[in-house]
């Protein structure tokens, strides 16, 4: 589930700001420079803007190693995956222990 600051931005525009961003970067004397200039045409703060530039320098190949879109979607999935058999795990211990005692109890009223 997605929170609602996550939506905020569509992803064309994301796009488009790392786009320009890139293009940009030549003119000014620093990353910094750039994305201070550029943040607030975009309308977003300089925070965000390298966020993206970080998330598409890793989805390129490039970065400081994180993980890439497809590799956090993947991730994410697998954790929902991990809970549920968690969770199905436990019923199913918990049914077996209800069963198992049912089955010691049925033995000795014999």
């Amino acid at each position: 589930m997605t929170s609602k600051r996550a939506n905020r931005y569509p992803p064309e525009l994301r796009e488009r700001a790392v786009r320009m961003l890139l293009e940009q970067r030549s003119e000014y004397h620093s990353e910094h420079a750039t994305i201070n200039s550029i943040a607030p045409k975009i309308g977003c703060s300089p925070d965000t803007l390298r966020a993206w530039l970080r998330q598409h320098e890793r989805n390129n190949g490039a970065g400081d190693g994180g993980l890439t879109g497809d590799e956090r979607q993947r991730l994410k999935a697998l954790e929902q995956e991990v809970r549920e058999l968690r969770r199905s795990n436990d019923i199913l211990r918990q049914a077996s222990a209800y069963f198992a005692k049912a089955e010691y109890d049925r033995l000795w009223k014999k």
